[in-house]
């Protein structure tokens, strides 16, 4: 959690000083409070809680517990008013399949814990989303350091109150991987899908969630020197094939609009 406090105060408060500097309004008190609890679901609980399973649970694991999102997502989208069409719940089903086929053959260990972690995780993140909808929110790019920085006061006082301690400096490679966490995964992904949430339907904004696996794989090629097998392939295609149903079901939505 104290890893995670510094990563979000990091980029919350880089992202929140731009967007000042640009002439951004800030949030009202109002808003304030809406983002403390985008703050408590999407940060502390659905990112925290991630940090913590994958010091006990296996990769494989992780990756197929955390693809469950989209799947809670529509849920909730649903039982919000927003009911996916049938296409959308085809091409969430096929992705989800594409993951765990994508991940079929790691090892999928887990503590009690852990497993506990990665159930809760997911459907945080998934509520989360849909608490967004219908909330007085400032401009997207303020809601994500907003409630980035919120997220962050979280997890320091949850890190302080179960003891966790910085005790040594990390060293720099330590360092470069929070800051990359804090850029890319916090900046820039955390802006786009904030944004994502105000343009497109739950299940096309979601939908990240199962491109994230095979770009690991890839990275895992082109950086890590593994190697790629015909199942690894057969399963990314599945995935593609899943984001391709869900792609599709919003283009002809916006052909059936009325104009």
């Amino acid at each position: 959690f104290l890893m995670g406090a510094i990563r979000m105060a990091a980029a919350g408060g880089l992202l929140y000083a731009a967007l000042r500097w640009r002439g951004v309004p800030p949030p009202t008190r109002a808003q304030w409070r809406s983002l403390a609890l985008l703050g408590l679901w999407m940060v502390l609980l659905a990112n925290g809680l991630v940090n913590v399973a994958e010091q006990q649970v296996a990769s494989g694991l992780a990756a197929i517990a955390v693809a469950s999102m989209p799947l809670w997502a529509g849920l909730f989208a649903a039982m919000r008013g927003r009911h996916p069409t049938r296409l959308e719940w085809t091409g969430l089903a096929v992705g989800f399949a594409g993951v765990a086929w994508l991940n079929a053959g790691s090892e999928l260990s887990a503590s009690p814990l852990g497993l506990v972690c990665l159930l809760v995780a997911p459907i945080a993140w998934a509520w989360g989303s849909m608490v967004t909808m219908g909330r007085d929110l400032p401009d997207p790019f303020m809601t994500a350091a907003g409630q980035m920085l919120a997220g962050a006061l979280m997890m320091l006082v949850v890190g302080l109150v179960l003891g966790e301690r910085i005790e040594a400096m990390p060293g720099p490679r330590a360092w470069g991987a929070v800051a990359y966490l804090a850029l890319f995964g916090s900046v820039l992904a955390f802006s786009a899908y904030a944004w994502l949430l105000r343009q497109v339907r739950p299940a096309v904004a979601t939908s990240y969630a199962y491109v994230n696996p095979p770009v690991a794989v890839l990275l895992g090629v082109g950086l890590g020197g593994e190697t790629l097998g015909v199942d690894s392939l057969a399963a990314m295609a599945v995935i593609l094939a899943g984001v391709g149903l869900i792609t599709l079901s919003r283009t002809r939505l916006s052909r059936a609009a009325p104009r």
